[in-house]
């Protein structure tokens, strides 16, 4: 049971103090376990040093685009290469957020209603309109910050795009956190609920036309 125990939270991000105990068998399992999360470690730091630097590389060439668009007259022309290089920012972005996965980041206990203010904020700074922002339960919650934040703003920002009001709800029960993104746009068709969660899908012309790299819900 130890074992399974450690193994779960290992698989959630958290790490537990664990040294093999019992009959010979359960060692035997236990040293295995250890050095099977020792090599996924070190896979997981392998890909994070070879990500950052990608990344490194590619955020200097978008910023060498945006400080020549800089310099340049400002004229329609140039507004349109300066939001296309946004874009091109903002995809990179996504992409290697997708490609980092949420493994290399520690869960650890934050604020849930300070979070969804600042979500709030964040969407409101792109024209979305968060009508209300409300927490049941306990506000202190356990979850790797980076990756929950970036999967809220994602569903919030989303919602912003397509409809007018957003309603943010959270509640947090024993063993449970509920979070709830609300809004008046058009919604998704049952059929297609399960399609938004594979990588680079689209779901329709008009959504192709609103810009994203399809992989904010992957």
């Amino acid at each position: 049971l130890r074992l399974a125990d450690v193994a779960e939270s290992f698989g959630k991000g958290r790490e537990l103090d664990f040294r093999p105990r019992g009959a010979r068998e359960v060692r035997k399992a236990g040293h295995a376990f250890i050095e099977m999360k020792r090599r996924i470690e070190r896979a997981m730091e392998q890909r994070t040093t070879m990500l950052n630097g990608v990344s490194h590389d590619l955020r200097t060439i978008i910023t060498r685009f945006r400080l020549s668009l800089a310099l340049l007259e400002q004229t329609p022309e140039i507004d349109d290469l300066r939001r296309d290089v946004d874009e091109m920012s903002r995809m990179l972005e996504a992409y290697l957020a997708f490609a980092r996965g949420d493994s290399g980041e520690p869960a650890s206990a934050i604020d849930l209603r300070a979070l969804l203010e600042d979500v709030r904020t964040d969407v409101e700074r792109l024209g979305g309109h968060v009508s209300e922002v409300t927490l049941e339960g306990q506000a202190t919650v356990t979850v790797r910050p980076d990756a929950f934040r970036r999967c809220l703003f994602n569903l919030a920002s989303n919602a912003a795009r397509y409809g007018d009001t957003i309603a943010i709800a959270a509640r947090k029960e024993a063993r449970w956190l509920a979070v709830s993104i609300d809004d008046d746009g058009p919604g998704i068709p049952p059929e297609l609920r399960e399609e938004v969660f594979k990588p680079f899908v689209r779901l329709d012309d008009a959504r192709q036309d609103a810009g994203g790299s399809g992989l904010g819900l992957a």
